[in-house]
């Protein structure tokens, strides 16, 4: 399922910055977000019978509403910057950002996780990462 997704997420950047570009950036995020909102309410409906599941978040921690307003973030940042940077450089950033913050994450125990050590092997993974997403900048 992450594998399908990390292939979903490059023709979304694709296909965001296309509409981006013929929309409006935060025109082609307004209406992504509402067909997600609907794409999710259906799935809801059909695994759970009910929307039950609205109700629970709302009694969660306000914190926890965060990952929607990454998701967000997120969204708005791939509609502008696949057009600018290109697919495959705007994939290798936010990859390289997402393991940044994940082994700070996994190190710190954030956000109430489990503590992962920062190994050197992680390390130069991180390192060699940064390096691949800085030479995909160039055209």
């Amino acid at each position: 399922m992450a594998l399908v997704a990390g292939v979903l997420g490059s023709v979304q950047v694709a296909i965001m910055g296309r509409f981006g570009d013929r929309i409006g950036s935060f025109e082609a995020l307004a209406f992504s977000t509402v067909v997600t909102a609907l794409v999710a309410a259906v799935a809801l409906l059909l695994t759970r019978q009910s929307l039950d599941g609205f109700e629970a978040a709302l009694r969660s921690p306000t914190w926890l509403w965060l990952g929607g307003l990454c998701g967000a973030f997120i969204v708005l940042a791939v509609t502008v910057s696949g057009p600018r940077i290109g697919t495959a450089a705007t994939i290798a950033l936010l990859i390289a950002g997402q393991l940044a913050m994940g082994a700070a994450i996994d190190r710190f125990g954030l956000f109430g996780l489990e503590r992962i050590p920062l190994t050197s092997t992680r390390i130069v993974g991180l390192l060699l990462l940064a390096i691949g997403a800085t030479l995909t900048l160039r055209k």
